[in-house]
């Protein structure tokens, strides 16, 4: 699938190994279109993101972050994806309070035998973050970390 509207957003996917991973594989060998912006970390099991995971990806300028993991009683480790709910859920009742839109992050669970499935999640969420449009923090960050890098900028004095 060509790059919606013309622009390419950062997005961010936290894929769980034994599900999602294999749910976004057998989407690519079943030559089902993807969207092409959604960049994906595979990690050993969905209940082992920590939230922190996603507000640093949201504040080092991803325009969304979706996570991927097992349906529930399906966890290849019994019980990470009910960890994850759990951190990830409160997650999204903070991220209001931290300054971000919370269509700006999602989190679902796709097996390794949904591919079709898997293409429906992250089209649907990919127009959703074309929708919001960059992240703000993305504008308000980029002098920061020009002044971080030393690179001009004003310096402060006390």
């Amino acid at each position: 699938m060509p790059v919606l509207a013309g622009r390419e957003l950062r997005i961010v996917g936290f894929l769980c190994n034994w599900c999602s991973y294999g749910g976004a594989d057998t989407a690519g060998v079943g030559r089902f279109t993807q969207p092409t912006d959604l960049r994906i970390i595979r990690v050993p099991c969905s209940g082992r993101i920590d939230p922190l995971f996603v507000v640093k990806a949201l504040l080092g300028g991803a325009d969304g972050v979706l996570v991927s993991g097992c349906h529930p009683r399906d966890c290849h480790y019994a019980s990470g994806n009910f960890y994850a709910r759990r951190r990830l859920e409160v997650l999204k009742g903070m991220l209001p309070v931290l300054g971000f839109e919370p269509g700006r992050f999602e989190y679902t669970w796709v097996s390794a035998s949904e591919g079709q499935r898997w293409q429906q999640v992250v089209t649907r969420f990919t127009e959703q973050i074309h929708a919001l449009g960059p992240s703000p923090a993305r504008d308000i960050l980029a002098p920061r970390r020009g002044l971080a890098s030393g690179k001009g900028g004003d310096s402060a004095r006390a």
